[in-house]
């Protein structure tokens, strides 16, 4: 039992790195300190709660979903949208696998699932926790907008994929 408490405490520990990542695709926007990966996963917690309940769904699951949406960001690093056309893609499951090898497998087997749920994008809670994903990717982008107003002659540059 102590090697699966050990586990769980590395793991938290590696989670409490998020808190350090920076959000790299509003670096290639010019913005000189964005948001860390567990900012956004918070924000983006609260809004999936509230849409799930609008939508008639079960706002903590969809809470709980969003809350590790980008949990495997540990291991890979934030990576923006035009690196995911460049960088192998890597595997939210199998990554998340690895995070919780060792851990007393309810905790590991609950951990596993619900990654599972966010990426198979098939349950109401699941769309919701992605629809807020996007979502608080846009709102932080006017709170940018407004606190980093573009000067004469400067023009934002748009990123295709």
């Amino acid at each position: 039992m102590a090697d699966d408490l050990s586990a769980v405490a590395r793991f938290l520990y590696e989670a409490g790195t998020l808190k350090l990542t920076k959000r790299t695709g509003w670096w290639m926007a010019g913005v000189r300190d964005p948001e860390s990966v567990a900012e956004h996963s918070w924000r983006t917690a609260l809004i999936a709660s509230v849409i799930a309940k609008l939508e008639g769904a079960d706002p903590a699951k969809a809470a709980f979903l969003a809350v590790w949406h980008d949990s495997q960001e540990t291991r890979t690093g934030d990576v923006n949208h035009l690196g995911k056309k460049y960088a192998p893609s890597a595997d939210p499951e199998a990554i998340t696998a690895d995070q919780v090898a060792g851990m007393p497998e309810v905790l590991a087997s609950a951990i596993r699932e619900v990654v599972a749920e966010y990426e198979a994008k098939e349950s109401p809670e699941a769309v919701c926790a992605r629809d807020a994903d996007k979502l608080e990717c846009m709102i932080q982008g006017i709170e940018y907008r407004v606190k980093f107003p573009l000067g004469p002659g400067q023009r934002v540059f748009r990123l295709r994929g």
